[in-house]
């Protein structure tokens, strides 16, 4: 009985200094995990409330709080294995080797990412908005993390990926809420500029078109074959094209009312007999 006692405490004077060594070290870890899991889930739950506040897109919040998420967790779980003796170098090496091959696969789509969020960010335009970029003009239909749709004016389907969306230049029709209308009209060179002028003052009467700034008429410039002139409203946003079409239309009618000739393109063509 007395030599298994004294077995007994030999043994544990060679297993107790590893126990008290690495339970303690156990103990702090698991502490660290909980602790750190607990503070990243609080402070990702305050970015996404700041987010919110700031009206960021909803697709943006999302993303970005579940990507902040997921980062800040690896780095956590990779500094608890480090403190209970966990070799981590070679983890730290292959997530680096890792991030490097999946960069240089998805350069491109990584660059669409980049501008998705840029374009969410700071919102050049809106879902709604009339926009022209990259070649294309069309209603925003929706603006995604790596593409932006738009339809056209013939309810065509275009995707523009994000990356040369944000990077190249964006047109924006529909931010504000007033545009200019310029009507720009050649006459003949003997009718008389006030008529003209007047006439077109009398077409800017039109309830849809604002009082401030006052609609204005103004020649333009002597072309070969007309004086051109060009009367300027500014009108809601929403009723641009249809005053333009209207005010075209009516503007010939009522030239041609008073007489004033819109003059067909003319040249002088002078032929040279050789002798």
């Amino acid at each position: 009985m007395d030599m298994n006692v004294d077995e007994l405490v030999k043994a544990s004077e060679a297993w107790i200094p590893i126990v008290l060594e690495y339970g303690g070290k156990l103990t702090l870890a698991l502490i660290t995990l909980l602790v750190g899991w607990w503070l990243i889930n609080m402070l990702t739950g305050r970015v996404g409330a700041l987010m919110r506040n700031r009206n960021v897109d909803r697709t943006l919040q999302g993303f970005v709080g579940s990507l902040a998420n997921i980062i800040l967790k690896v780095l956590l779980l990779v500094s608890v294995a480090s403190m209970i003796g966990v070799e981590t170098t070679s983890f730290v090496a292959a997530i680096g080797a890792a991030g490097l091959a999946i960069g240089l696969a998805l350069q491109g789509s990584l660059a669409n990412f980049a501008g998705g969020v840029l374009i969410l960010l700071f919102r050049p335009f809106k879902v709604g908005d009339w926009i022209e970029g990259q070649g294309v003009a069309g209603t925003v239909d929706g603006i995604q993390i790596f593409h932006t749709t738009l339809k056209t004016g013939d309810n065509k389907v275009v995707i523009v990926p994000n990356g040369s969306l944000s990077n190249g230049n964006i047109t924006n029709f529909s931010r504000e809420k007033t545009r200019r209308v310029d009507i720009n009209i050649g006459i003949d060179y003997g009718c008389d500029i006030k008529v003209a002028r007047q006439v077109l003052l009398d077409i800017a009467r039109d309830p849809r078109v604002l009082r401030n700034p006052e609609p204005v008429v103004f020649v333009t410039g002597l072309g070969e074959s007309a004086i051109n002139i060009s009367l300027r409203v500014w009108v809601a946003t929403e009723d641009y094209w249809g005053v333009t079409f209207d005010f075209i239309e009516r503007a010939k009618e009522r030239l041609d009312e008073v007489g004033i000739g819109i003059p067909f393109p003319q040249r002088v063509v002078r032929l040279v007999q050789e002798a």
